[in-house]
């Protein structure tokens, strides 16, 4: 099969999200793939961008996945080095982004993904490219739906799915590899939909129209240096005469691992600026809530944290006595319905 062949028949996908947001699970799931979590020195590799190919649902995949580099505390070179890494695995571009997204988190971090993704690839990227994949849905109660909880609970959650043209999913089941099976099937379906819907092969854009030309280039030159033949000069017209697709295909692989910073202007889309203080304070807030909502009874947990997010909001002793309220009446509302379906 040539390559221009094999990446039609092949649906690639990249997995982004941030530390612990589920990217190496989602992999394993897609994928069929039983690992056992890395420790140690392994552990490092998790931070470098990787891809595995294989099968799901009847379906050749490519899956690449990259570490949290749209985060404020990734180091430029370090980021611009991540970005080069997974546009060169994906090329010559992604069918869809699988944003990964726990349901026990704010979603201020996964907004500013989305805003980069823009800016990198152009809106197109996001609003037809783009699926957000919810991961932890561990932490909904027993009998609750993850379409109840969003459409209740989670405003900044519908904003994410609203700017990926109304495209969720999460491959997080509750009955055994049955049903993961059919979720990852559902994944799938739910990709053709949307390349069906966008009228596109797969995302493309400038970036990724260099990444495949500096792939295609390494090719020729990883080629010819096995046969013993010169490296490809660079005035020469047509570097990939006498060089077979199957020649090609077969050090694609090595050929984009090796295709080195692209042209990412990453100090426009990360403008270095003084740190805000208060995203941190926040953040360090909620997971003292959630890491506390745990050991409360399941039925108290929203109640409470509701309560509590409302007296963080507003601030102040007055806070202090509205969250309190509003805590005290949810848990009361709560307890009569369940006594009611009783």
């Amino acid at each position: 099969m040539s390559t221009s062949a094999a990446q039609s028949a092949e649906l690639r996908l990249v997995v982004l999200g941030r530390t612990g947001a589920g990217k190496r699970s989602a992999v394993s799931s897609i994928l069929g793939l039983h690992e056992p979590p890395q420790q140690g020195a392994d552990a490092a590799a998790v931070q470098e961008c990787s891809k595995h190919r294989g099968g799901a649902a009847g379906r050749q995949v490519a899956v690449v996945s990259s570490p949290a580099w749209f985060g404020s505390g990734c180091d430029p070179e370090e980021r611009r080095r991540h970005i080069s890494s997974f546009i060169a695995l994906s090329s010559p571009g992604p069918h869809v982004f699988l944003l990964c997204v726990p349901v026990n988190q704010p979603a201020d971090g996964e907004a500013n993904a989305l805003d980069v993704l823009e800016k990198l690839f152009g809106p197109s990227a996001v609003s037809a490219n783009t699926i957000v994949l919810f991961t932890h849905t561990e932490e909904l109660g027993e009998d609750e739906q993850l379409e109840a909880y969003l459409a209740t609970w989670r405003k900044d959650l519908r904003e994410l799915v609203e700017r990926c043209g109304d495209r969720y999913h999460t491959l997080e089941t509750r009955s055994g590899e049955a049903e993961e099976g059919n979720a990852v099937e559902e994944l799938l379906e739910k990709v053709e939909q949307a390349l069906s819907v966008s009228g596109t092969q797969h995302c493309s854009c400038p970036l990724y129209q260099e990444a495949e030309e500096r792939v295609r280039e390494r090719q020729v030159e990883i080629v010819r240096r096995r046969r013993g033949g010169d490296q490809v000069a660079p005035t020469d017209s047509h570097p990939e005469e006498n060089v077979t697709e199957e020649e090609m295909e077969a050090v694609r692989e090595e050929a984009e691992r090796s295709v080195g910073d692209l042209e990412v202007d990453v100090d426009s889309i990360f403008p270095s600026s003084p740190a805000s203080s208060a995203p941190s304070f926040l953040w360090g807030l909620w997971e003292k809530l959630t890491g506390w909502m745990r050991w409360l009874p399941k039925m108290l947990r929203r109640e409470a944290l509701l309560g509590a997010l409302v007296g963080l909001f507003v601030g102040g002793p007055y806070g202090g006595m509205m969250g309190a309220a509003v805590g005290s009446v949810a848990t009361e509302v709560g307890r009569r319905r369940t006594q009611k379906s009783k």
